[in-house]
Formats: C-alpha cells, structure tokens, sequence
C-alpha cells in the first residue's frame, strides 16, 4: 500500500470521491498544487463498490479524513421516484441514472464541508461532460462562499495523462479504469471511453454487467404501481430498492436495458453514450403505459410536455431550480390515478406491455368492443365527423376555388 507522509495544512477541502481514476489523481493535485488537506467523500447510491476499499485508496493517496455516506434509500425515494413518475427520459433514451445522482452526491459533499469547515469543495468532473455542471450549480445553490475546485477541469487534463500521472505517482487504479470509465448507480450504469468514443463500434458484450446475450428465451413481469410508485414485482411488494434490484436482474437476464444513442450535451458536444438500465427502461415503459389507461388525452398531451422539460432540468443539472419543484407539484397531481398492474414481456432486448388492469381505467370495453352489446350509439357518429373535419373541407374547397380562377386568368 502506498504511504504518503500527512502534514496538516490550514486549509481544508472536501473531495466527492469515487475511488476511480480522476477523483483518485485529484486528491493529489489538491495536495501539491493547492496545498491544502483533503478529506474525502463517498455517497453510496446504490453503486456495490468495495467502500472499505476505497477508503483505504483515499487515505493511502493522502487524504487526511473519509467518510462514506450511505444514501441508497434517499436517493431511491427523492431522485428515483420522481423520475418514474415524470417517465424521465432525455431525448428519448436517457433514464437519467447519472444525472439523478449528481445534486445529491453534491449536497451531501456540501454537508461534510459544512461539519469540517473547509473552505472549499472539489470534484474530478472534467470540462467537456455535463456533470461539472451538476456539481457547480447544486453546491453553489447551497453554498455560494464556497470556493469550487475541479483539478480535471481547470488543468485541461486528458485520461491518458492522468494514467500516467498515476503511474508516476504510485496512484492504485484499477485495471478497468484503463479500458472504460465507469458510473454505476441503482438506477443505471454509464459507459464511456476508450473504444465506445467511436461512434462507428459496437461494444462488446465485456462492457456490460447486467445483460444476457445468450438468452432466447421470453419472460413476463408483473408490476404493481401505488400513485405511480412501483410497490410490488410478480405479486411481491418490497421496497422500491430491492424491487429496483429485482426487475434490474429479471430484465437484463433477457437482454433488456442497453442504451446506445448519440446524445447532446448542455455544453455544445454531440457525444456517443452507451448505458445499461434494464430496470429503469423495464418500469417507465410500465408506468408510461399505465398512465395512458387512466390519463386522459388531455393530461397526457400536456404531461409530455412537462415530463420532456423535466427530464432536461434533471439532466442539464437543473436539479435546484424552482422549475423542477414547480413541474413536481403538477405531476404528483396526475399520479394520484396512476394505480395499477402491468404486465411486461421481455425478449431478446425488448419490452413489450402486454397487459393492463387499474380500477381508474377510463378504457370501456363496452364501448371499444365491435362484438355485439356495445353501448357505443354510432348513429351519432355522423354529425361528429362532419363538424369535426368542417373547417379543413373548407379550406380545401376554397383552395380548389382560388386555384381554378388562377388558371382561367391565364
């Protein structure tokens, strides 16, 4: 194990580590270039990382405290479930995974410099990736008087310098820091670097810890949602951590959850991104299916606009503006219906709903059904459809009009 001699500094700065190869460099460059005593900080999310081990890393690197945060269960309640019940997508595709956890990494980094009085906090975000922004903005939200560092950032660093700054420097990484840089949560994993940044390669089947790619086989899910909350999985009710961690090994056993799409950046750069999210695709494509059982169009128009802003308040590390609060309140207002089971199929990657059941469904199988004992009076039908197309045969009529007067004037 490496030792590092400590000598106290005046200064204190408080570090959102991750135990991964950029925070690891910056305790550092926190060290020789601002000469100040790092303490460390890692907010568990649901990432199953060796937290004893990194601990020990912080503290062999030279940090002077650790402290380790365990924040699963505030981060499933206050991050998750909103972003279920807004169906947080970004463009589409994203399930925000990352994103989510970012303010709540920074605001519990925030506290320890709070409790430590350090003057200053720091993350290992680079400049060209969205969370430098998630950081900054949420811990300057909370404490504007604190300075922020970001060593990666402000020194314009790249992967392969800070690996071999490591190197020189008999910093441990891990042998997979060489290959991809890594994000995991509860809600999902990012992977990026190396290969991946080709936009052109498809990533082999290494890159990815919850998928199955052999599996042909299909395999149904039963999920119960509470006012858009999912409480049980296949008739169990658990709590929405292990239920997340259930549906996660479930779905990914049939190849569901890989996310690979070219996204847009808050700073300007397209970027190719490769996700795994088996359980966070599995449920929103459930929630979002049963909200349209018991929403009606109206609400889901108008609530497709709000979930697709959400989303990108959430991503564009927005977490503390009182937009996202403001979006929270209308969209709790529509869960209160958003009751329910749904059932899902999944297959060789995909997710299929393939059924629906909720005591606020406003689907009437007495007035859908072409089978005998419809209530549905389709005599009334007629004078619907003549004034509901009424002003587009006009238009059409007073074209045709306009353009036969067109032709006699030649």
């Amino acid at each position: 194990m490496l030792e590092t001699k400590r000598t106290f500094m005046a200064n204190k700065v408080v570090l959102a580590y991750s135990g991964g190869l950029d925070t690891s460099v910056c305790i550092r460059y926190l060290q020789t270039l601002h000469k100040m005593d790092v303490i460390t900080v890692t907010v568990d999310c649901g990432q199953d990382d060796d937290f004893a081990g990194i601990e020990r890393r912080a503290k062999a690197i030279g940090a002077i405290k650790h402290v380790y945060v365990d924040a699963k269960d505030e981060f499933a309640k206050d991050y998750v479930i909103p972003s279920i019940k807004a169906n947080g997508l970004y463009q589409g595709k994203y399930p925000l995974a990352t994103a989510l956890a970012r303010p709540l990494i920074a605001a519990k980094t925030v506290e320890v410099a709070t409790k430590e009085n350090a003057v200053a906090i720091a993350h290992g975000c680079t400049g060209k990736g969205n969370d430098q922004i998630r950081f900054d903005v949420t811990m300057r939200a909370l404490r504007p008087d604190l300075k922020i560092i970001a060593p990666i950032r402000d020194m314009n660093l790249t992967r392969d310098v800070e690996i071999k700054y490591a190197k020189e420097q008999n910093i441990p990484i891990s042998t997979e820091a060489k290959k991809y840089s890594i994000d995991l949560n509860l809600w999902g994993r990012a992977v990026e670097g190396g290969s991946i940044e080709d936009a052109d390669f498809e990533p082999p089947e290494e890159a990815f810890q919850f998928i199955n790619f052999k599996n042909d086989k299909a395999g149904y899910i039963d999920l119960e949602f509470d006012q858009g909350v999912p409480v049980a999985a296949d008739g169990k009710r658990m709590s929405l951590t292990d239920l997340i961690q259930y549906v996660n090994d479930k779905a990914g056993a049939h190849g569901v959850g890989i996310v690979d799409h070219i996204e847009d950046r808050v700073v300007g750069i397209k970027s190719r991104e490769v996700y795994e999210a088996p359980a966070a695709l599995t449920i929103i494509e459930a929630h979002r299916d049963l909200e349209k059982m018991v929403l009606t169009k109206h609400e889901l128009a108008f609530k497709r606009t709000v979930d697709d802003q959400w989303s990108w308040l959430a991503y564009a590390g927005l977490w503390q503006d009182p937009l996202r609060a403001d979006l929270d309140r209308f969209i709790d207002a529509t869960q209160t219906r958003v009751s329910g089971k749904v059932r899902v199929k999944l297959q060789r990657g995909s997710i299929r709903v393939v059924g629906r059941q909720s005591r606020y469904s406003l689907y009437k199988n007495d007035l859908a059904t072409y089978a005998a004992g419809s209530t549905f009076d389709q005599s009334l039908a007629k004078g619907f459809v003549e004034l509901w197309g009424l002003q587009s045969i006009i238009a059409n009529s007073v074209a045709d009009t306009a353009g036969k007067k067109q032709q006699q004037q030649k």
